[in-house]
């Protein structure tokens, strides 16, 4: 088990910190603390702040992903998704959201916005060669396969 280090940011008392919302989850819910509501018109982003930050292993990164249900019932989703916060990254987690539904939405603060989803990052070594090894895929890419 990792260790994740979560630090309330002063003025946020009142906003959860990021749970499981049951014993099997994968995600944590984020909570927006918005200091007044902020509505989303149709195609407009926002920026939305939680109220923490974190610090976590080196070998971690956190992604952060939609809310299926503010997706499916309202078009609400995260830009760049999954978001990715680096291990060390230590200033305030927001959250990148989109109204694509046909209405204005209301985010609220303590509303459940987002989800955050920690995967491990293997180390990797880049290094540049001149040939590659040959696969029966080769360079077929977006489609290639047909329908």
């Amino acid at each position: 088990m990792y260790p994740i280090q979560l630090k309330r940011l002063p003025g946020n008392e009142d906003v959860e910190l990021p749970r499981q919302m049951s014993e099997w989850a994968a995600g944590f819910d984020l909570h927006a603390a918005v200091a007044e509501p902020v509505v989303l018109a149709p195609g407009e982003r926002a920026l939305i702040p939680t109220g923490f930050a974190m610090a976590m292993p080196r070998e971690l990164e956190a992604q952060i992903r939609p809310r299926s249900g503010l997706a499916y019932k309202h078009g609400i989703t995260c830009l760049n998704s999954p978001g990715t916060i680096d291990a060390d990254y230590r200033g305030e987690v927001k959250v990148l959201l989109i109204n694509l539904g046909q209405e204005p939405f209301t985010i609220v603060r303590g509303e459940r916005v987002a989800q955050m989803v920690f995967q491990h990052v293997p180390q990797v070594k880049l290094e540049e060669v001149t040939e590659l090894s040959e696969t029966v895929r080769g360079e077929g890419g977006f489609g290639h396969t047909g329908k």
